[in-house]
């Protein structure tokens, strides 16, 4: 089984985006597969994801959300027994610095 835990900052109101990632990846994972998706509320400004206990992204460290196909590809490889890699941040949108 893979785990994946979502720690996000619930001050940033970050829990849809948690419940955005579950249900996609819920809706992708192969039938029959065994998937567990947690999300927590956790430190202010977090969005980390974890598979299997290995960090694999941090928006404390990125500033962005990760990439929801990025997200799977890494279950999938965890699901196979690979080694794990950093998940591809989403782009950046709306965001305009003054």
């Amino acid at each position: 089984m893979v785990k994946v835990d979502v720690e996000y900052c619930g001050v940033c109101n970050f829990k849809l985006q948690c419940h955005l990632l579950r249900q996609f990846l819920m809706e992708a994972a192969v039938p029959g597969g065994e998937l567990e998706v947690h999300c927590h509320q956790g430190r202010r400004g977090a969005f980390e994801v974890t598979i299997d206990q290995q960090l694999v992204h941090s928006k404390l460290a990125t500033l962005a959300f990760p990439d929801h196909q990025s997200v799977l590809k890494q279950v999938q490889r965890a699901e196979s027994g690979q080694p794990l890699e950093t998940v591809q941040a989403a782009p950046i949108k709306d965001c305009i610095l003054m």
